[in-house]
């Protein structure tokens, strides 16, 4: 009886310690989901005219976001993660979905999140830069380093090519790993998209305005990014301590059941042992 009840405490605790966690994640996960989501039509339509516009000017336009080198053949790949454990199967799948990379010697990693630094380290790749993710909102000031080792190895075609790896937020019960290009951008095929016409006027010209416009877009793209995965990883671990506090709360039900039977039986035993000993006397 005195392990069911140390048992039983232990569960207590525990539960204690996931229902926190489960309402500390739940908090903090509808301002991530709005700020998530929010983005995400700006970001969409930023994408669209950046390639439009520089479809429209591809014959005399250049950039090196648009140019793709080709004698690099090497892959910058900047894999998302968090900073704790906690939060179910995503970080099993974002690794899982790394492991398909870490053989590949043609890989330059840069990790943002502790939880993938460390098989980062132990794969074949070569890891630049690595960098905290945070337990908060995350900032727009966290992608001007990104920014900064993305320009330094593309724009010096060290690399010919951009990925990014994060948790995209589905639903709250689908955080899928996700693996997209960031450069080269890809321009759509001129013959299917004929929405921007040449009576359309730009000011200033598309000349000044795609330059920057084509930065936006990639500092945006990051940020979203970004945004998607602190959103993952807050529904994740919610639902995980839900789970955990749900489990807990089954083991005490179980536990007091068993310490109340073995009760019972201890004071079935004591009345039996009292009336025995009554019945002794008597005769």
């Amino acid at each position: 009886m005195i392990q069911l009840k140390r048992r039983i405490k232990t569960a207590q605790n525990v539960s204690k310690t996931t229902k926190a966690m489960q309402l500390i994640a739940t908090s903090k996960l509808k301002r991530a989901q709005e700020a998530a989501l929010s983005s995400r039509p700006y970001v969409e339509k930023l994408e669209s005219w950046s390639k439009r516009l520089s479809a429209l000017k591809q014959e005399d336009f250049t950039h090196p976001y648009i140019e793709q080198a080709v004698d690099s053949k090497k892959t910058l790949l900047i894999v998302l993660s968090p900073d704790k454990g906690l939060c179910g199967g995503l970080i099993t799948n974002v690794l899982r979905e790394y492991m398909s990379f870490s053989s590949d010697s043609n890989i330059i990693t840069t990790t943002v999140g502790k939880k993938i630094e460390i098989m980062a380290l132990r794969s074949k790749n070569q890891l630049i830069a690595s960098f905290p993710f945070g337990t908060t909102l995350p900032r727009f000031g966290m992608i001007f380093p990104i920014l900064k080792i993305i320009d330094e190895y593309y724009l010096s075609k060290k690399v010919d090519t951009v990925k990014i790896l994060y948790s995209r937020f589905a639903s709250f019960f689908s955080q899928i790993p996700t693996v997209t290009t960031i450069l080269p951008l890809t321009l759509p095929d001129e013959t299917k998209d004929q929405q921007i016409t040449i009576s359309e006027l730009f000011e200033p010209s598309i000349e000044v305005l795609l330059p920057q416009l084509l930065k936006h877009y990639i500092e945006m793209s990051l940020y979203h990014f970004l945004l998607e995965n602190y959103v993952s990883e807050q529904t994740a671990r919610m639902l995980a301590m839900q789970n955990a506090t749900d489990n807990a709360h089954d083991i005490i039900t179980q536990l007091t059941l068993e310490y109340n039977k073995a009760r019972q039986e201890k004071i079935t035993n004591e009345i039996l042992d009292i009336s025995s000993n009554s019945a002794f006397v008597y005769e």
